[in-house]
């Protein structure tokens, strides 16, 4: 396949371009900010069969630019993660990157002749839904509060009318809560991972004192990319959305525990992983409310598909990928 991940430079984006390029895929990724280090040295070893195209996801003639002739897959993955503070300075620029931009995106894909596009929509589409609800199927009424939670529900509203308009094969995908290589600060990404700011604490040297144990269904990066190629291959899916998640839950602090065990050489170095008591300034902040898990029945009883990393196994592979891309020795 020919693929083209819009917002390819983000860490998930880059996730399922190093998986589909392992398995012999052309992958064309589009972004306005450029792939960080770790990626350009990883990808370096296949050469043409990867294109890096800087622009901007509302620009059409950008857009129209990426995809061309002989693309066979668009992934949509270009948002902007936004917090509460940039919902009241930048809601316009939230709502054409996270909502309007597919629609030119959708356009070029149908001239192009495009065989399938994939959404990557969000578990904050479920909003606060998953408050009352015990578990989030993809039938479960959402009820989304954030302009990113709203824009990503509004997303799969508008490929589905579009899908069914066109005549287009187009999938969305709901993502708990992502965390894994290649994921690191950016200028549209307000909400980092815990486990990020774990592995950076580690780093440093400095405490990881969690705002709260954070309990949630996480899920690694490259269980998602696995999910996505899962459908990329797909030949007739029954569904047009998905569930993405670990399916078991687990706490940020388990996992920042479990990921220090492996990562430091001295078991008795005194790195502390807890939640932050009274009076003391958090350095890990859990975004988001806590929700109800997100049920992965569908993917499971479709394709077979389930996550590999849980808390253990994910934070033994952040340890390798970390020491192999030897950022600051963590």
């Amino acid at each position: 396949m020919s693929v083209v991940i819009f917002g390819g430079a983000g860490f998930v984006g880059l996730n399922i371009a190093e998986l589909l390029l392992a398995r012999g895929h052309a992958v064309t990724l589009f972004d306005q900010a450029e792939l960080p280090v770790e990626a350009r040295c990883a990808f370096a070893p296949y050469g043409e069969r990867l294109r890096v195209l800087r622009g901007d996801v509302t620009e059409r003639s950008a857009v129209e630019a990426a995809v061309g002739p002989g693309c066979n897959a668009v992934v949509l993955g270009a948002a902007i993660t936004a917090g509460a503070a940039r919902d009241a300075a930048e809601p316009e620029r939230i709502l054409a990157v996270n909502l309007l931009a597919q629609v030119s995106i959708l356009t070029a894909a149908r001239k192009a002749k495009v065989q399938r596009v994939i959404n990557l929509s969000s578990a904050a589409s479920y909003g606060a839904s998953g408050r009352h609800y015990p578990l989030l199927e993809e039938t479960t009424p959402c009820d989304p509060q954030s302009l990113y939670a709203i824009t990503k529900f509004g997303s799969e509203r508008v490929v589905a009318r579009l899908s069914d308009l066109w005549q287009a094969d187009v999938i969305s995908v709901r993502l708990s809560g992502v965390f894994g290589p290649y994921e690191r600060a950016g200028g549209v990404r307000d909400t980092p991972s815990p486990q990020a700011l774990i592995v950076d604490c580690v780093r440093r040297g400095a405490p990881a004192l969690l705002s709260e144990p954070g309990a949630r269904d996480w899920v690694y990066a490259a269980d998602v990319a696995a999910a996505v190629a899962v459908l990329l291959d797909a030949a007739r899916p029954r569904h047009m959305l998905y569930n993405i998640s670990s399916g078991v839950t687990f706490t940020a602090e388990a996992w920042g525990k479990a990921f220090a065990d492996k990562a430091l050489a001295d078991p008795d170095s005194g790195f502390v992983c807890r939640v932050a008591v009274s009076g003391e300034t958090p350095t890990v902040t859990v975004h988001g409310p806590t929700r109800a898990p997100l049920s992965v029945q569908r993917m499971a009883d479709e394709f077979g598909w389930r996550a590999k990393f849980g808390c253990e196994e994910s934070a033994e592979h952040m340890r390798r990928w970390l020491h192999d891309h030897d950022r600051g020795g963590a």
